[in-house]
C-alpha cells in the first residue's frame, strides 16, 4: 500500500496538472472500447520541475524500500521511458526499457539497453489499469534472462483483475497513488461534487459496461 500522505501528494498534482481529468458527465473512450469518466496521462507531469522531481524521488524511495535487491532500471514503453530513466539516475542503477513489440528493423530489439543474465530487475510505468503491457513487458525481461523482481508505478485504477494478474504472474507490485486517493483528494478540493463521487466509484466496479 502506498504512504497516505504520498498518495494523496501525488492525486493533487495530478488533478492540478490535469494529467488526470474527470469527466462523469462526459465520458472519454479508451482504446479498449469502454467508456470511462476518467483520462489520465502521467507524462503530463514531466513538464512541472518540482513535481517530476517529487515523483521519482518517491518512485525512487519506494523501489528502494520494496525491492532492496534491485540491480536493474527498466522503464516500460512508452509512458514509463522518462519515469524510469529518472529513478535509475537517482538510484545510480542500469537502465533499459522495454518496447510492445520487437523493431521491426535494424536489430529487432524489444529490450533497448544492456540486460545481464539473471539480473535483478524492477519495471517503471506511469499508470496500471489491468496490467497487460506491464506484464508483457515483464514477461520480455524474463525472456531474455532477467530476473523481475517487482513493479513500481505512479497511479493505479485498483481494478481486481490487475491484481489478479500480478498475482498469478508472481510480480509485487507498488503505487504511489490510487483511485481512492484521488477521488478524496478531487472531492476535497473541489474538482468534482460529492455527487459525482457515485459515479466515478460505480465506474470502478464494472468498467467494461459501465455507460452502455
Amino acid at each position: 500500500m502506498p504512504h497516505t500522505e504520498t498518495a494523496a501528494q501525488i492525486a493533487a498534482y495530478l488533478l492540478e496538472t490535469q494529467a488526470v481529468r474527470l469527466r462523469p458527465e462526459q465520458p472519454f473512450k479508451w482504446s479498449s472500447g469502454w467508456n470511462s469518466p476518467i483520462y489520465c496521462d502521467n507524462r503530463v507531469t514531466l513538464s512541472y520541475p518540482h513535481i517530476r522531481s517529487y515523483i521519482k524521488s518517491a518512485l525512487a524511495q519506494a523501489v528502494q524500500d520494496r525491492f532492496p535487491g534491485v540491480q536493474a532500471i527498466a522503464g516500460v514503453a512508452t509512458a514509463g521511458i522518462a519515469q524510469g530513466a529518472l529513478v535509475a539516475d537517482i538510484l545510480n542503477l542500469p537502465y533499459l526499457y522495454v518496447r510492445p513489440e520487437p523493431k521491426s528493423h535494424g536489430m529487432g530489439n524489444q529490450i533497448e539497453g544492456k540486460l545481464q543474465e539473471g539480473q535483478r530487475v524492477v519495471l517503471i510505468e506511469d499508470l496500471i489499469s489491468t496490467g497487460g503491457s506491464s506484464l508483457k513487458a515483464a514477461k520480455a525481461v524474463q525472456a531474455a534472462g532477467g530476473e523481475v523482481i517487482g513493479m513500481a508505478a505512479i497511479f493505479t485504477y485498483g481494478f481486481g483483475q490487475a491484481d489478479e494478474n500480478f498475482s498469478a504472474a508472481g510480480i509485487p507490485t507498488i503505487c504511489l497513488s490510487n483511485y481512492n486517493a484521488l477521488l478524496e483528494t478531487a472531492a476535497t478540493q473541489g474538482y468534482i461534487s460529492q455527487e459525482a463521487i457515485a459515479t466515478l466509484e460505480q465506474w470502478r466496479q464494472a468498467p467494461e459496461t459501465w455507460g452502455k
